[in-house]
């Protein structure tokens, strides 16, 4: 076979596994483009390193493509990187070898991707795997090379290995260096673009999906005054606990429950490794519906907030606000957790201008997690912030990941969240609005930007900025929350889309905040009673939580200004969506806040309720001996 008929043969291969592939993952435009777009960047590394020999970041990036991507997509990009090059850097019968070859490191990057579980590798494990890479490369072009030799035997292959040696060596060299430099930024940003557009196409079941949408939103209806799960009974449940649990967000709850691994944490999805991200925002969704995050553990194992407690592993921005918005539901301090400040730690990042590193996102998490600190509207910290944010707003009203960046709807929704939350209600947050107004779809779903299909996350996003600015989320008839409930499936998550189910955990905890109408930050969720705690283990056992008819426990004080509500989020930055259920004031953005019992309430409650039963047994006691008495006084 000559090498043009090698070259075409596998060239065949590659396009029927990347048409298998399409056909049977159906990816978004997004994902196809992306691996487009990365074979084409890979051949520009290829090109522009082209005059220092073997030593190029084309092999990092097939890796990290196979790791983002899958090990299809990896295979994709490596091999039409080496045909694509070929036709600047000369083509020939290494051209074949060349796209097997990093074929085989997009592959082998996919195969590290399961072999962590999904876990994100540091910098140091990253690159030797890269070096790993070149040295296999390196290995199969030797190979080839033994093809052309006089012999083929063991002594020409040490021949040629040896006197090819010091390009191998600077393969592997230069693969370390570009990998420690850009290596972990590029993966996490690959990976934050599949979250969002990569997913698998599902077959609803038969009928379900306008019946499962008129029943919860029936039950939505019923049991509105109901939190679906804010705590749990053994006992059974009467008719209004049924209803409440068989809701959109009752099964939304039972969902995220049963997702929870015994080390406390959450994953991308059932069944997956525990991760920061998803378990803070499936925190977060569980207490917009008034479940304590400290009161959710599987049988045996953790609470949620003992995964969190890992405060040494945070260290992102995202993560040091989304932490503390957590710790604030739980009726944590975020000034003493696992030994740290993080209050202290994430003023220090703010920059002299008010914002988190001039990011839109960041500094409106900035802003909710300062107020979920107890920090008023009226400090400088949040005075700063606040007038920054609205200083960030695009003409056309919406805002950016960062000042003049395209519009979106995840990132105009959190800034809504966000300035009211600053107390900044006024031009920006309407012209906020207009723009989320403009960008609905006629299925009243939202979509990343402007004519973007609709998805769950974005529209969380919408319906959190919309609430916290004082207007309804259904306009013109469009009903957003109609939009959610009709994805949610059978097993109690909430879809991406209608095409695509992605991270479902994730996109479950930003869809309850949105389905509960309650912006960021949350208030701080009451604990269940010891009772109730192991009641609702035994529930749990039985892997059905009925909610309790009582959605909250305790006073409410009202807040003005108080709780700022963010719409949107990218799925990429800190957190996520929420729906609203405490009642928010004639302006439509106090947020009524439960006070938690203080101390002398704690002992005040079990004497008053000791000396109330036994008041009731002397009664009782009294009556009898009276009831003894009559017959002989008459």
């Amino acid at each position: 076979m000559t090498w043009q008929a090698s070259s075409l043969a596998v060239l065949v291969l590659v396009l029927a596994g990347g048409f298998a592939w399409y056909e049977r993952r159906r990816p978004p435009a997004e994902v196809v483009a992306l691996v487009a777009t990365l074979a084409a960047l890979a051949v520009v590394g290829r090109l522009a390193f082209a005059a220092i020999p073997n030593v190029k970041p084309t092999t990092d990036i097939v890796l990290f493509a196979g790791y983002a991507l899958g090990p299809v997509p990896g295979f994709v990009v490596g091999a039409v990187t080496a045909l694509a090059s070929n036709v600047f850097l000369g083509q020939g019968p290494w051209t074949a070898w060349q796209m097997v070859g990093w074929g085989g490191v997009g592959v082998g990057g996919g195969l590290l991707a399961l072999a962590t579980r999904g876990r994100e590798l540091r910098r140091l494990p990253l690159a030797v795997a890269c070096g790993l890479a070149g040295l296999g490369f390196g290995a199969l072009m030797d190979v080839y090379q033994w093809t052309l030799a006089s012999r083929q035997d063991l002594d020409s292959y040490m021949a040629i290995s040896a006197s090819s040696a010091p390009y191998n060596l600077a393969h592997v060299v230069g693969n370390v260096v570009f990998c420690m430099l850009i290596g972990p930024i590029f993966i996490r940003a690959l990976r934050r673009y599949r979250q969002r557009f990569e997913g698998r196409w599902e077959r609803p079941p038969a009928g379900s999906r306008g019946a499962v949408a008129a029943a919860a939103l029936a039950a939505l209806a019923l049991g509105a005054g109901a939190s679906a799960a804010s705590s749990v009974r053994a006992a059974p449940a009467g008719p209004e606990a049924r209803a409440a649990a068989a809701s959109p967000s009752g099964q939304a709850v039972s969902y995220l429950r049963r997702a929870q691994n015994r080390d406390g944490g959450l994953g991308a999805a059932r069944g997956t490794s525990s991760n920061q991200l998803f378990t803070g925002w499936s925190a977060l969704g569980l207490a917009a519906v008034g479940v304590n995050p400290r009161d959710v553990a599987r049988p045996g194992g953790r609470a949620l907030t003992t995964y969190l407690s890992r405060a040494g592993s945070i260290s992102d921005t995202g993560e040091l606000e989304r932490t503390i918005l957590v710790l604030r539901a739980s009726g944590l301090s975020p000034r003493r957790f696992g030994g740290r400040d993080l209050v202290a730690e994430l003023l220090r990042r703010q920059r002299a201008d008010g914002s988190w590193g001039r990011n839109v996102a960041h500094t409106a998490f900035g802003i909710f997690a300062l107020r979920a600190a107890g920090q008023s509207a009226g400090t400088g910290s949040l005075r700063r912030a606040g007038a920054w944010l609205a200083g960030a707003r695009n003409g056309d009203g919406g805002y950016g990941f960062v000042p003049s960046a395209q519009s979106d709807v995840d990132d105009t929704g959190a800034a809504l969240q966000a300035l009211a939350a600053a107390g900044r209600r006024g031009p920006a947050s309407s012209a906020a609005v207009g723009y989320l107004r403009r960008t609905q779809n006629r299925d009243g779903g939202f979509g990343q930007s402007e004519d973007r299909g609709s998805n769950a996350q974005s529209t969380a996003w919408a319906v959190q900025g919309l609430v916290a600015s004082g207007a309804g989320p259904s306009a013109a008839g469009r009903d957003p929350l109609r939009y959610l409930v009709g994805l949610q499936r059978r097993d109690g998550h909430i879809a991406y889309s209608r095409t695509s189910d992605q991270t479902p955990v994730w996109v479950t905890a930003q869809a309850l905040t949105a389905l509960r109408r309650k912006p960021f930050p949350l208030d701080a969720v009451p604990r269940k009673r010891r009772g109730d705690r192991r009641a609702g283990a035994a529930a749990k056992g039985g892997g059905r939580p009925a909610a309790k008819s009582s959605d909250r426990r305790g006073a409410r004080v009202g807040q003005k200004g108080g709780k700022g509500k963010v719409g949107s989020r990218p799925a990429a930055s800190a957190m996520g969506r929420r729906g609203r259920r405490p009642q928010l004031d004639a302006a439509g953005v106090s947020e009524t806040v439960k006070a938690t019992p203080g101390p002398a309430e704690k002992v005040a409650a079990p004497l008053l309720a000791g000396g109330g039963a036994v008041g009731f047994a002397a009664v009782l006691l009294l009556r009898r001996r009276l009831r003894g008495r009559r017959p002989d006084r008459a």
